[in-house]
């Protein structure tokens, strides 16, 4: 064997042991490459589940918020007669101050007839006032 056969027998085995790593590196990239269309392929299955999952999700929500719409739209009278109430209440408590002021006022001037009759007038005006107050509404 001369010193150029057995330069041709060493590149002959490298060239050899190259294509044999160039084939298990294919083989692994084939692998890897069917890997990545199975998890793709399950990727796009679960993202489809998601979407028909959230749309119901929409769905559902929009329902709640409308009836929780419908619900504050009832509830709204309620509260706003609360504070007609709590205006009424405000009005009479003020009546009666004032009714108590005048009694006291009256009895130390020594005039104590009519008390009666004061009370009846003032509770009659604050219903007056009252209901002109939701006529005009």
């Amino acid at each position: 064997m001369t010193g150029g056969q057995i330069a041709g027998l060493i590149a002959a085995i490298a060239l050899l042991l190259l294509v044999i790593f160039i084939g298990l590196f294919l083989l692994k990239i084939s692998k890897t490459v069917s890997e990545i269309n199975l998890t793709i392929r399950s990727l796009t299955s679960d993202v489809d589940v998601i979407s028909k999952q959230t749309d119901k999700v929409i769905a559902t929500t929009n329902t709640f918020v409308k009836d929780v719409n419908e619900k504050v739209n009832i509830l709204t009278p309620v509260f706003q007669a609360a504070a007609d109430l709590g205006t009424s209440v405000s009005d009479l408590n003020n009546a009666t101050q004032n009714l108590t002021k005048k009694v006291k006022d009256n009895s130390k001037t020594g005039a104590k007839a009519g008390v009666a009759t004061k009370v009846g007038k003032t509770a009659w005006n604050m219903y007056q006032n009252r209901r002109q107050n939701k006529s005009k509404f």
